[in-house]
């Protein structure tokens, strides 16, 4: 039975909790069984639902133990489809593409060019406010041993 091969398209027909497939690091999972055993909870298991949930496995940094029942889970693999020319960007969106988790894409743990540039000034506004206290409080120490 793990030799059959889904697209995303196929995994993406089972997102809810009785019918439940993931994919990470290519392989399709079916963790319907497992939503109600989960540590984290069915919500975190819904979330990446019919989706490549590859991301979501590997910052939480789960256990060998956890490991071998996604072992026991394994159904079959991923097929991506091959895309017709190489140069196409990367962050472009392709037919067969995975989905973004809906963790992910709602704002969870990625930032975007915006988002980064944004705090790229706050720190720099911070630390131009950080150096200009530090030289009044110089001048003013200056100020008083001259008296």
């Amino acid at each position: 039975m793990a030799d059959k091969e889904f697209t995303f398209s196929d995994v993406s027909e089972h997102a809810t909790k009785k019918d439940l497939f993931v994919v990470i690091h290519d392989k399709v999972y079916n963790t319907s069984s497992f939503v109600d055993e989960h540590p984290g909870g069915e919500e975190v298991m819904l979330d990446v639902g019919g989706q490549d949930a590859t991301e979501a496995f590997e910052d939480v940094g789960h256990s060998d133990e956890a490991r071998e029942i996604l072992e026991g889970l394994l159904v079959g693999t991923l097929k991506r489809q091959q895309r017709e020319y190489w140069w196409i960007a990367t962050d472009m969106e392709q037919e067969g593409d995975p989905p973004k988790p809906r963790a992910y894409a709602a704002g969870g743990s990625t930032a975007s060019s915006a988002d980064s540039s944004s705090s790229v000034a706050l720190y720099a506004i911070i630390l131009i406010g950080g150096a200009l206290a530090f030289g009044a409080y110089k001048y003013l120490q200056s100020q008083q041993e001259s008296q």
